[in-house]
This record gives C-alpha cells, structure tokens and sequence, in this order.
C-alpha cells in the first residue's frame, strides 16, 4: 500500500514540474502592436564626431540610434541601418551637400549584433562609422535608414555642428599706438604798423641834350 502511494506521489510531482515551462520569448503580434518600434531617431546629443584612439585626431562618427515605442519608450529592433555622411549645406532646404564617403551597412540580425551594438545606459544602438578624413571643424549631415527585417523603413537626420572652438596659437603681442595729439593751433599776431611815410620812388635822371649834339 505505501509502495502504491508512493508511485502515484511521484507521478503528480514529475507532472507538476513538466506543465511549469517556460513562457515563450517570440512576440505576438499584440506584443508587436504594442511595444514594437514606432519611430526612429539620430539623437541629437550623443551622435557626434568622435576620437576613439585620445591621440585629438577624429577617427569617425559616433552614431547612436534611438527607436521608441508608440508610448515614448525606448525599444529594440531587428533589421539593418544604412548611414551617409554628407557635406553641409547652409541656407538649403536639403542641408545635405556632396556625400563624403561611401555608406556604412549596420546589421541588427543576430543575437550577436543586438549584444554588441545595444547600450544599457543610453538604452540605445551604437554604431562607430570610422573615417579618417573626417574633421571636427567641419559641419556634416548624418543620414540614417533603418530597414526592419519584418518589413517598413524609417529614416533620420541629423545636422553635425563642427567644434569651432580650438584655441588658435598665441601670436606676437599687440602693439598699443601712442596717440597722436594734434599741435595746438596758434592765432596770428596783431599786424604792426608805422607812422614813417613811404619813401618815394626813386626816378632815374635824364641829363638835356647838349647843343652840339643835333
């Protein structure tokens, strides 16, 4: 008899473990409704020409992409990222100019991918696009396409403000003129007259004619 409700124990308990699986990761398509991406954006802060190696020379653009849900919130997504960086240009309705170099291909595919690239702390996709002729003293347009791999495309630009504000190297010191003061102006003197009249003209003396001359 206790072997019999032993067995039957046993039994309820395996039965017990085996219906505790666990819940499965795959969204539905209530969960993608939901909390899938519904917007995308360069943010505006963080992506920015950047030093990688500290040697104070630009080694690329720093990209971070920011998708949100339809609450606002950050969110995640699978698919790939097509960058092009352009020249700047002012006063344009499209500020984009020549593009600079060829575009970048940022993949989300794999588990890989999303591990590498995601940022806990920014919550939010890291791409370095390395260039090495990119300068921080220029201004650039950075314009991202994110396809998802389950289809629809978003798009984003951003304006890269170039660091003016390198200090120039200190010249040779200013020379301060010395004022120029004008030489006072001096009135004329009183005009001083005589009282002794002119002295007459002198005329010169005709002797007359002799008489023997004819």
């Amino acid at each position: 008899m206790l072997r019999i409700l032993a067995s039957l124990l046993s039994v309820v308990v395996l039965a017990g473990c085996s219906s505790d699986t666990a819940p499965s990761t795959t969204r539905t398509p209530v969960d993608a409704a939901l909390f899938g991406p519904a917007s995308m954006r360069l943010h505006p802060v963080f992506t920015q020409v950047h030093d990688w190696t500290g040697d104070g020379q630009a080694d690329g653009v720093e990209a971070v992409i920011e998708l949100q849900d339809q609450f606002g919130d950050p969110t995640k997504a699978a698919g790939r990222v097509i960058f092009e960086l352009y020249t700047y240009r002012q006063l344009n309705p499209d500020p984009r100019g020549q593009r600079v170099a060829a575009p970048w291909d940022g993949r989300l595919d794999s588990m890989e991918d999303q591990r590498a690239r995601w940022n806990r702390v920014n919550r939010a996709y890291i791409f370095q696009l390395a260039l090495d002729t990119v300068r921080k003293d220029q201004d650039y347009v950075l314009a991202a396409t994110f396809e998802l791999a389950g289809g629809g495309r978003y798009f984003s630009t951003l304006i890269l403000p170039g660091d003016r504000a390198t200090p120039k190297p200190a010249g040779p010191a200013a020379i301060t003129p010395t004022p120029i003061t004008p030489a006072p102006i001096v009135p004329p003197g009183p005009i001083i007259t005589t009282d002794e009249p002119a002295s007459a003209p002198t005329t010169a003396h005709t002797p007359p004619p002799r008489a023997d001359q004819p």
